[in-house]
């Protein structure tokens, strides 16, 4: 056998790589942050960063031009607005921000913190320093703290104070205290109420709970039967007949029609079978609907309301407005934080004194806080461009509404503008504009065709607004069925399938034709 036998050598090679820089994967992660996510990524940034303060002054100068936006609005599709590319070309060939370190952010003009240095040498000892006026001043006692003492007119207003909202487990575990129950019975409530999911139902079974606490089966059932009695009604029910039957029964309705409907006929009333409900007891169909509307108004989920959740409140990126017949494309500047570099450590970099470990540490945190900003800066441009090439495309839309919606896709956007189209999905995720129509969020701008019976294309959130239309405007005893309303939207020259009309009204939360019928 022969020996196998090693070489070293060396072989050079020319090739191409991307490289990722860390300046440039920031640039991309601030790009497809969100205004809430940029604020909290910019706070964590100031709090790590000397270099970097917030600054609560308006810019004299805005980033957007509404002569331009105007311009391009009022452009047709197909044609690149002079005005548009004049302002592009003046943001491109604008002298780059960071030549002056005097003046670091370019999205205004930018205001140096006043001179701190003086003020850090008086307190540069702590033997300088009054404790006992420290303490007497700024103590943390919060029975003799100094906020009784504020005048009337500097104390926060009530409505401002945060306070976390109330849950579930609270609020019942509140009425169970209240309660007159035993120290016993109120450790098996509480029992109960930690094993209710986010909607109040009782997830274990009662045989679980018992078998848990190691009590007898009729203890717990005692106790629960007590909880089901708190608010809101028909929490602790253990499946949807028994949580309706329990708010019926908080009505006084225990013994009414609408109760024996829910207890023996409830996969009948899902289905909306009046007419086989009403045979099956004794009534007419008349009386049943009567009966089901009762129920229709009852909660299925009565933990709804004390869900954890909180609200998510949107705020819009750009505005896009109709002014004097022409849209203006502006961005909503005062929702970026606005950061400025410290006057006192870019003087501290240019003393000489300073050690060769404290100069370098500096250095970094300077080019740290530049590409920050810079990054920022390129954020705000980007998504001005794409706003105003959305609008360029979607004219019709912002002057007539959802109508006139046209297929839009990435590639469209990206060839307008000459970027790449996962640059224009990471600068349309999670932004949102405020349009005359309403706010949306810039990827709704971005929807597929649906041809037509004549050739021409459709927006696909045209044709599910429009079979919202049809479902809105039908009988309750005849509603549409997925066939009919194909065949409604083949003779306005919408030509699609059946299964592609279910596709859509499933997205839209709309139920089957056999469940939206009811008697008349």
């Amino acid at each position: 056998m022969a020996a196998l036998e090693i070489k070293l050598g060396q072989d050079l090679r020319l090739r191409q790589q991307l490289v990722m820089t860390p300046q440039l994967q920031q640039a991309i992660r601030i790009l497809q942050l969100s205004l809430p996510e940029l604020e909290t990524t910019v706070q964590s940034e100031v709090e790590q960063n000397p270099f970097l303060e917030l600054t609560e002054r308006a810019p004299d100068g805005a980033a957007t031009d509404s002569t331009s936006g105007a311009e391009l609005g009022s452009a047709e599709p197909g044609e690149t607005p002079e005005g548009s590319a004049d302002a592009d070309r003046a943001a491109e060939t604008a002298p780059s921000p960071w030549e002056d370190t005097a003046e670091p952010v370019p999205v205004g003009p930018v205001t140096e913190a006043p001179d701190a240095s003086a003020e850090i040498k008086k307190l540069d000892s702590l033997d300088q320093v009054d404790w006992r006026e420290y303490l007497e001043n700024y103590g943390n006692d919060w029975q003799n703290g100094t906020i009784g003492d504020q005048p009337e007119d500097e104390r926060q207003p009530l409505e401002n104070q945060l306070v976390r909202k109330s849950s579930l487990e609270d609020h019942l575990i509140w009425q169970l205290r209240l309660s007159d129950l035993s120290t016993e019975q109120q450790r098996i409530g509480a029992a109960i109420v930690y094993n209710l999911n986010d909607d109040g139902f009782l997830e274990p079974s009662v045989e679980e709970l018992a078998g848990t606490l190691e009590l007898q089966l009729p203890q717990v059932e005692q106790v629960l039967r007590r909880i089901q009695r708190f608010d809101p009604p028909g929490v602790g029910a253990r499946d949807l007949r028994e949580c309706l039957l329990l708010q019926l029964a908080s009505l006084g309705m225990e013994d009414s029609l609408a109760a024996r409907i829910v207890r023996d006929h409830l996969d009948l009333l899902e289905r909306h079978r009046f007419v086989e409900i009403a045979r099956a007891l004794g009534a007419t169909p008349e009386i049943v609907s009567r009966a089901a509307a009762v129920i229709s108004r009852l909660e299925p989920k009565p933990g709804r309301d004390f869900s954890g959740q909180e609200p998510i409140y949107v705020v819009p990126d750009v505005f896009i407005q109709q002014v004097g017949g022409e849209l203006v494309v502006m961005l909503n500047d005062n929702a970026v934080p606005r950061l400025r570099l410290a006057s006192y450590y870019q003087r501290v970099l240019r003393d000489d004194s300073v050690g060769r470990e404290a100069h370098e540490y500096l250095q970094e945190r300077l080019r740290s806080a530049k590409w920050l900003v810079k990054s920022i800066y390129q954020r705000q441009q980007t998504i001005l461009k794409v706003a105003r090439s959305i609008v360029k495309f979607q004219k019709e839309f912002f002057v007539h509404g959802i109508s006139h919606l046209r297929p839009l896709v990435l590639k469209n956007v990206a060839d307008d503008i000459g970027m790449h189209e996962s640059t224009i999905s990471r600068a349309t995720a999670n932004k949102y504009a405020h349009t005359p129509q309403g706010t949306y969020e810039l990827k709704f701008f971005f929807t597929s065709a649906v041809r037509g019976a004549s050739g021409e294309e459709v927006s696909a959130e045209t044709v599910k607004e429009r079979i919202r239309a049809l479902v809105s405007g039908e009988t309750a005893a005849r509603p549409l069925s997925d066939q009919a309303i194909a065949e409604i939207l083949f003779r306005e020259q919408i030509n699609i399938a059946r299964r592609t009309v279910a596709k859509y009204r499933q997205a839209l939360g709309i139920l089957p034709s056999s469940s939206r019928r009811r008697a008349s």
